[in-house]
Formats: structure tokens, sequence, C-alpha cells
């Protein structure tokens, strides 16, 4: 049979000679924000895939959607009481919905667009993500900085995009269209965050500092949990166990079973509390500014006062935060998951682990050199409560570090000893092992 006489091949001519013609040239901008809206979203806004603040993000987003010319960011809306809920079952309720809801919404205005010969594509409001690309950067649409780009709010205190209207009670998407559109939105000239420090005063790991740095790790081995890097730990937990007993002892039933939750009803977070206490946003500000008392007794206290799990790396920060500031909730020593894969994800992680308060009082320059099946230098300098990676062997070093890139990994992975690789000069330090042991202690996984 000739192409032209198959039946499919037939209908496709014949539908395409009577159906009406689709949009043509570009898209008119309230049209498809207008669409938006109709199809479930809050708020939304536009950003063309060429502006210079998303530069950092293009190469990945284009690999999602190779045609993609336009960014359609919008936002779903949370139910603040829920959030603010001590019940974790009801702030994951919320948000499972909600993600659920926002996925909808992109899938929607896709099978309109489509159904008008336009092409666009969406990644996950949350999860599923790219694990392949674990512990990296496994979420090829970066959906807050295309949010701020396109208008819908600026980054607050606690790190959550706060949109000038819902504040930070909202999770994000992002369609991807192959049209440029008739405008484009840009960011709004204020942050809607009031600096009140609320987030920081009940992170139950303290993730948050007032001076506003972010401790990612901590929030990542405690919120986290029931996925990810705790996920791991937690198989890691069964497969070590000798006996039943020996499992107990390590993981409390209620923790089984809340990785049974998580697995067959959707991915819960044990902690939303940065979220919850915040008050940003024009629907939100009048009960804070009210009657501020009222609003700490009711939001605040109830979160700070729960007793529950917190879920900490032994020698962090969090691990010292929650004994001076929450000796009332259970402290829990795990491990977080984090093994970097190559040498230059290792360098990576080191702003990502980086322990402050751990590295109180050193000013030291460390030189790294890799070898073997990846070649790389680095300089690593801890000073001021801070780390720095720099590319090459700069300054003066305190201490050299010359390393086989697999035995690295694999001693960081604790499948080997310190010992054996020095032994084998695998591993070989010049300077003095306390600073060793000081480095070390910086970056608890």
């Amino acid at each position: 049979m000739r192409l032209e006489d198959h039946p499919t091949v037939k209908q496709y001519r014949e539908k395409s000679e009577a159906a009406a013609p689709g949009i043509e040239g570009k898209l008119d901008a309230g049209w498809l924000k207008n669409l938006v809206l109709e199809a479930g979203a809050d708020d939304v806004g536009l950003v063309e895939i060429n502006r210079s603040e998303l530069s950092d993000y293009r190469a990945d987003l284009l690999k999602i959607f190779p045609r993609a010319k336009t960014l359609v960011s919008f936002v779903s809306r949370l139910n603040p009481e829920n959030i603010r809920c001590v019940s974790q079952a009801v702030r994951d309720l919320e948000f499972i919905s909600t993600q659920k809801e926002a996925d909808g919404v992109a899938r929607k205005v896709n099978r309109i667009l489509a159904q008008k010969g336009v092409g666009a594509s969406n990644y996950a409001c949350g999860f599923p993500m790219d694990l392949d690309k674990w512990p990296g950067k496994m979420w090829p649409v970066s959906h807050k900085p295309i949010a701020v780009a396109a208008g819908l709010g600026h980054l607050g205190h606690n790190r959550n995009l706060l949109n000038p209207l819902f504040g930070n009670f909202v999770l994000l998407d992002t369609i991807l269209v192959d049209r440029e559109a008739t405008a484009y939105d840009s960011p709004i000239e204020y942050n809607p965050c009031i600096e009140c420090k609320l987030c920081a005063a009940v992170c139950p790991v303290g993730a948050i500092g007032n001076d506003g740095n972010f401790q990612f790790s901590n929030c990542l081995t405690h919120n986290y949990r029931d996925r990810l890097g705790g996920f791991a730990d937690w198989v890691e937990n069964i497969v070590s166990s000798k006996t039943v007993r020996d499992y107990r002892k390590k993981v409390a039933d209620p923790e089984t079973v809340s990785m049974w939750q998580s697995l067959s009803y959707g991915i819960c977070n044990k902690s939303s509390y940065c979220l919850a206490v915040c008050p940003a946003g024009d629907e939100l500000i009048g009960s804070y500014l009210t009657d501020r008392k009222r609003y700490l007794e009711q939001i605040v206290k109830p979160l700070q006062n729960h007793t529950e799990n917190v879920f900490v790396v032994p020698g962090s920060d969090a691990e010292a935060h929650v004994a001076k500031r929450y000796p009332h909730k259970t402290l829990k020593r795990v491990g977080n998951g984090l093994r970097p894969k190559s040498a230059q994800n290792f360098l990576d992680s080191l702003s990502v682990i980086f322990q402050r308060g751990r590295s109180e009082g050193m000013d030291v320059t460390y030189h790294f050199t890799f070898t073997g099946e990846e070649n790389r230098e680095a300089t690593v300098v801890i000073r001021n409560k801070t780390v720095e990676v720099k590319d090459g062997l700069v300054d003066s070093p305190d201490l050299q570090i010359m390393a086989d890139t697999r035995t690295w990994l694999d001693f960081l992975a604790k499948e080997k000893s310190l010992p054996v690789a020095l032994v084998s000069r695998k591993l070989r330090i010049k300077g003095s092992p306390k600073l060793m042991m000081a480095f070390a202690r910086c970056f608890p996984s």
C-alpha cells in the first residue's frame, strides 16, 4: 500500500483541509495568561527564555524542550490554615493535593495549545525529578528564578517565593511554549518579605539564620527524611541490621510506618514551618499587623512547642541547635545520603553541606589535587565561618590533599578507611593531620 493510500494518512489529509487554522505568529500575552487562569491557576506571568536573568538555567530548559521560546510561570495557592496545622498529615494532604492541581493545570493548558497548533511542555511542579543526577541538580526547570523573572514575587528570608497577594502559600509550575508572546512581564519592584525573621525562629534545625545564611543540608536531612537521601539512609539501616531487634534500635516503628505512607500515599514533609509562620502577602499581613501577640500565640508557638522527631546528622549545627533550642523534641541522629559521585560533585557540594558553626575560629586554605579517573585541582578556603571553592591551586596552602579520585569518593562513602588509603599512597596529605580533622568536622554527612 502506498503511504498516501493508508487510511490514517487519508483521514489526516481530510481533517487538515477541514480544520480551522491554528494560531500563527506570536501568542497574544493577554489571551495566554487568561487561558492559564481559566485552567485553574491563581496567578501567572510570562518571561522570554532569552531573558538575561535566566542565562544559568537556559541550557537545562532547552534540554527538556529544545523549541522553547516563552516560559509560562504560574502559581497554585495553598490553604494557609492547613499548612499551619501541627498535624503533619493535614499539611501533607494540602501539599499533595495542590501539586496535583498545579500539574493538572499545566496538562490542560498544554492540551488546549496543542489543539491550536502550538507546542508546549511542562515539568513537574515538585516530584518526580531526574534522580539519575542525584545528588546534583535534579530539576532541569528551576521554578523559583523563573517565577521571579515573570513578576510573580521575590524570594523571602525563608528562600520561598513570596507572591505579593498570597505570600509564600503557593506552589510553582512552569510551561514551556514554542512561540513568542506579544508581551512579557518583569520582576515586581519590591520584595513582599517584611524581614520579621519568624521563619528563623521556628525552624526546628536552625537552617535559616537571622543573618540570612541558609544551611541547605540541615533542612534536607530533616524535612526530606522520608525521601531522597533520607530514604537511602533508611534502606542502608535495613541492609546493615543483623536482626529485627538490631533494626528496631536504629529505626522506631513510627519512622518505618512513615516511610510506608510516603511510598504508598504521597511524598511527605517533616516540617514546613518556615511557610506556616510567614505573614507576607496582601491577604495575610493583616492578622500579623493587627495583633502580633495573638499571631505568635496561635501560629508560631504551637509549632515551636510541638513534640516531634527532629532528624540531624551527628556533629552538625542542627544537632547543636535542637539540643539548645528544642530540648523537648526528640533528636534523631541519621545520615543524609549525600555521597558525591565525582570530584567535581564533591567540590560543588561543599557549600551545601558546610556547617558554619563547626568552622568557628578557622582560617585555613586547602589544596586538593585529584588524579586517576578524574583530574581536578581546586582550592578550598574556610574563613570567617564561610567556605569558598576556587578553581586551580591558588594562594599558599595550610594543607595539601592529593588523592586518587575513586579512593577519595570511597573514603567519603565510608567504603574505604583513611589508614588504608594513606598506606596505599592513594591518599596523601602534606601538613598537619589536625587540619584534615578540622575539615571533616565542617562537612558531616
